[in-house]
């Protein structure tokens, strides 16, 4: 199966590429690899959730919104490269996710992206990873992500 049919499959559908809000591009390429800006929880050019984990954002919705970064920077990445069969593999992933001071939850958001990944492309889709709480993240979102992945 490709990228995409495995994606349906999971029952999500790549949305159209993201634009940029500011100045910047969604995505770059640089030899092999590509890189993308942070991509926000954004669905039909608006934020599913806004809010912080542990206040006004629960677990579940916080994962909601790495699912849905994770899947406007695979768009991103799309939208650059024309397929996501193109896409040797996934490299490194970044959560930022903004939380209450107390919310140490952080890894368990950003596994949810991981987990999709590696849904999609198996062990290509294991990558390296970091996920970290900040104060406040653009929009007031209470995600965001940026990847790096490998083209083939």
């Amino acid at each position: 199966m490709t990228p995409l049919e495995k994606l349906i499959q999971l029952g999500f559908e790549l949305p159209p590429s993201p634009k940029a809000i500011a100045s910047y591009i969604p995505a770059n390429i640089s030899g092999k690899l590509i890189f993308t800006s942070g991509q926000l929880p954004l669905k039909d050019g608006k934020l599913i959730f806004t809010g912080k984990l542990g206040k006004e954002v629960d677990m579940d919705g916080g994962k909601k919104c790495a699912i849905v970064a994770c899947l406007n920077a695979l768009s991103a990445i799309n939208g650059l490269v024309g397929d996501l069969n193109k896409i040797s593999r996934i490299i490194k992933i970044g959560v930022f996710v903004a939380g209450t001071p107390d919310f140490t939850e952080h890894h368990l958001i950003a596994n949810s992206a991981s987990d999709l990944l590696v849904s999609i492309w198996g062990d290509n889709g294991k990558h390296a990873r970091f996920s970290l709480g900040v104060s406040a993240l653009p929009l007031d979102a209470p995600v965001e992500l940026e990847m790096i992945a490998e083209i083939q």
